[in-house]
């Protein structure tokens, strides 16, 4: 069984009826209901209580975050953030979506500014499978068509992807690097673009299908804490 935890901000849902409209249980109801399953079990978070449910307790049980936020990421207290990539260096999985590039957690994780350009303007995306043979990647076609996406463009402000699995072009002619995947200490990240607020993205069977294979590609396979021993002796005097 695969403990996910999924912090949402639950904030443009309440405030915007258009949001509403679309997540009228919020986003992180929406990916939960489309991603849970025999093998998969989600909790969430928002940033309403995020510093009583994100505790140490419970980051230690889960194998894999999934992050979203746009509007609020100042409001996620230091202590969680850090919390957060405390446990990816650990070994914790983790998966951060659409404007989750600005968010603490994943500024932390990347050390870089995490600036892009963007643009509101209902623009049709054509996400590109740019690996084919990538666990994450599987089930999908040549690519994913978005009728309707926030545009993001580069230049992109983070480091060079580990592996880069996606492309994404817009009608308005940008292209950005819409699914990055990065290695932490023991942790796997992955990013991607797609989610705008405002739009039905994440009732996307393939939008979906990218997040669950992210789910298990991200899932530990070893988690400890790293630390710095202190080896008194050399290895030969201990045979």
């Amino acid at each position: 069984m695969i403990k996910v935890l999924i912090f949402n901000e639950f904030v443009h849902e309440q405030t915007e009826e258009k949001v509403k409209a679309v997540y009228p249980e919020g986003i992180h109801i929406a990916l939960k209901k489309a991603l849970e399953c025999d093998d998969i079990v989600i909790k969430t978070a928002t940033v309403e209580n995020c510093a009583e449910v994100i505790t140490d307790e419970e980051i230690a049980q889960t194998d894999v975050c999934i992050w979203w936020g746009h509007m609020a990421h100042h409001k996620v207290p230091d202590e969680v953030a850090d919390r957060v990539v405390k446990a990816v260096h650990e070994g914790m999985g983790i998966i951060f979506l659409h404007s989750s590039h600005f968010s603490k957690p994943f500024k932390k994780l990347m050390g870089t500014p995490c600036a892009l350009t963007w643009r509101e303007n209902d623009d049709r995306e054509l996400v590109w499978v740019c690996d084919p043979s990538h666990p994450i990647t599987q089930g999908i076609g040549r690519f994913i068509k978005l009728d309707m996406e926030e545009t993001y463009g580069e230049p992109f402000s983070i480091p060079e992807p580990d592996k880069l699995l996606f492309i994404g072009h817009y009608e308005g002619g940008e292209v950005f690097r819409a699914g990055c995947c990065f290695k932490r200490g023991n942790g796997n990240i992955f990013y991607f673009q797609p989610g705008h607020e405002s739009y039905p993205t994440y009732y996307n069977k393939d939008v979906i299908r990218v997040i669950k294979n992210a789910i298990y590609w991200a899932n530990p396979i070893y988690r400890n804490p790293i630390t710095c021993p202190h080896v008194k002796k050399p290895l030969e005097d201990e045979e």
